[in-house]
């Protein structure tokens, strides 16, 4: 393997990448990899995955499809995390006068 040339098309196909995050597309491989699998990674690992035939540079409007799916998923983990994290904080006396009703209403 030729490492020199290995290396010099990471940093040409890096430095021709404008953004510093890109989306990729996966490709198949012999050792599992599943085709079609979009991601967003830095420039620097999606020349290696390129390089290496693991995936490929997504177009402008895959891209934009993967950050709209991105952004909507993260901003519904977002509200499901703030609907479980409600909580009400109750005084020591009241929290007495709960007990001691529910104390009276199994003596009964």
């Amino acid at each position: 393997m030729d490492l020199r040339g290995y290396y010099r098309k990471i940093r040409a196909l890096e430095a021709s990448l404008t953004e510093q995050h890109v989306v990729v597309c996966s490709e198949e491989t012999p050792d599992g990899g599943k085709a079609g699998m979009f991601t967003e990674v830095p420039r620097e690992t999606a020349a290696k995955l390129v390089v290496e035939g693991r995936a490929r540079l997504a177009t402008e409007e895959e891209a934009g499809e993967e950050r709209k799916r991105a952004k909507a998923a993260f901003e519904a983990h977002r509200e499901a995390r703030t609907a479980k994290t409600q909580f009400s904080v109750i005084p020591d006396n009241e929290l007495r006068a709960i007990k001691a009703a529910i104390k009276d209403q199994r003596s009964k």
